[in-house]
């Protein structure tokens, strides 16, 4: 049994096949129903937001979001074969200390997206609740807390609980969208422009590369023999459709002109509870943004709890956790993301859109060396116990991928295009960022031939004593 008293057992650690269970399957209910979700409406808001037609908003987000998926499914398609979560699983290639570093900034990563979308639940069980948003906001961390101490099985059934309510939910507002407003009016309304075009792909790509670092989390539990390629789809086709339905939404709600009522750029929850309809209607959609939401924080809180355990056993060799020491590392994280919120700017569409980007600038140099290595250097071949000793195969740093990794980052600062900062580069572009592209590419034309001459895979997989069953060892 993985869980005792509902808990979790496991964390960090190897899961053995004796406790693998689940088909791919499950993979799709969870990153549809992570994606369908108010915080995704506005990413996809953002695209019109800041200059792009409605239409190439939406072509431009479906490129972003296949081209992110499939990198993210790449990651997930790991989980099952190594049983790890994926920051331990990249000690292969940052080594045992080494891969702290990039640990630090997911965390953050964790908790801007925690907050963010806290901000935006908040609002929602407010208007439940009758409520101020900041006791909206309490409530909504306390939610989150107790389904992420809960672990992976709840956050799995909490995924299918999302799928059924966003499909539900955000279905009637689209028929509601269709019957209430003229849509064909709100696309072909501005010519064709490629820096917004741009913006549109990076905001998609932006939104799935984001998971990367913790996808393989809840793909880990899967049987060993669990085919990749299932994997792989049931990935990419969950996060894609729920992501580019919520984003597609999301760039028609940001067209409609201004009129009375509440608009979506003033009040996001609001306006899709005006949308919605009155009295009881309203309210069954703000419960639906808080699962939605819910569904997705639960995966920050989750992660956020595996990294900085991660962190920490790197230079303590824990492999485990206690139920409480769980607890308290969820429940801290969680209350740093509530303050943020709480005291979080009302600028809240151009701080999101930055945000976005610089994650971009981040985690594309990092899913660039871990992919190359797992599948063309290493060809997944990895000795999991190594990953656990920093005197073992893979030691405490990895220079070729540490420097490969800050070569990544510091390529694309030319070609960065933000409020607070605009590249050379990105300026003789006229404004277009396009810095993952670059960061994608530079990482691994340094990182590959690098690696090719000086990596020590293993000839085959090498998994700790007792966790494969003589069934499990044929793929």
């Amino acid at each position: 049994m993985t869980s005792q008293a509902g808990v979790e057992r496991r964390s960090i650690d190897v899961i053995p096949d004796a406790e693998r269970h689940g088909r791919a399957s499950s993979q799709f209910t969870l990153w549809f129903g992570a994606n369908m979700q108010i915080t995704a409406i506005v990413d996809g808001a953002l695209a019109v937001v800041f200059g792009a037609d409605a239409l190439w908003a939406i072509i431009g987000l479906l490129i972003g979001n296949l081209a992110g998926g499939v990198v993210m499914a790449l990651h997930s398609a790991q989980g099952p074969r190594l049983g790890l979560p994926q920051m331990i699983s990249s000690r292969a290639q940052f080594g045992v200390y080494g891969a702290a570093l990039p640990l630090v900034l997911v965390v953050l990563l964790y908790l801007g997206f925690a907050s963010t979308g806290a901000v935006l639940a908040g609002q929602a069980v407010g208007e439940v609740l009758g409520v101020p948003r900041t006791a909206g906001i309490v409530v909504f961390g306390a939610l989150t807390a107790v389904v992420a101490t809960l672990g992976y099985r709840y956050i799995h059934l909490l995924g299918r609980v999302a799928t059924v309510v966003g499909i539900l939910g955000f279905g009637y507002l689209a028929v509601r969208l269709f019957t209430q407003y003229d849509v064909g009016a709100l696309i072909g309304v501005k010519p064709f422009d490629a820096v917004t075009f741009l913006l549109a792909i990076s905001l998609g790509a932006g939104w799935q590369l984001t998971f990367g670092p913790y996808v393989a989390d809840y793909s880990r539990y899967l049987p060993r023999d669990t085919p990749e390629r299932a994997t792989f789809h049931a990935t990419l086709w969950g996060t894609v459709i729920g992501s580019q339905w919520s984003m597609t939404f999301g760039a028609l709600l940001a067209a409609i002109p201004a009129g009375p009522g509440v608009r979506f750029l003033d009040a996001q929850v609001g306006f899709l509870g005006q949308l919605a309809g009155v009295g009881a209607v309203a309210v069954a959609i703000y419960l639906v943004i808080v699962v939605g939401k819910l569904t997705v924080n639960t995966l920050n809180a989750y992660g956020g709890f595996m990294c900085l355990l991660t962190t920490i056993s790197a230079f303590t060799g824990a492999a485990r956790v206690s139920r409480l020491g769980r607890v308290l590392f969820v429940c801290g994280f969680l209350l740093i993301s509530v303050l943020i919120a709480v005291l979080a700017s009302r600028d809240f569409l151009t701080n999101f859109r930055d945000f976005i980007l610089v994650l971009l600038t981040v985690f594309t140099p990092w899913s660039a060396v871990n992919l190359v290595d797992y599948y063309l250097v290493s060809r997944e071949r990895v000795d999991v116990p190594a990953v656990y000793d920093p005197d073992g195969r893979y030691g405490r740093w990895n220079p070729v991928a540490l420097v490969s990794y800050l070569v990544g980052i510091g390529v694309q600062v030319p070609f960065l295009a933000q409020a607070m900062y605009t590249g050379p580069l990105a300026e003789a572009l006229g404004g277009a960022d396009i810095s993952w592209l670059v960061g994608l590419a530079v990482t691994a034309a340094v990182y590959y031939p690098w690696a090719r001459r000086t990596a020590r895979p293993p000839a085959e997989m090498i998994y700790p004593p007792g966790t494969v069953t003589e069934a499990a060892t044929t793929r």
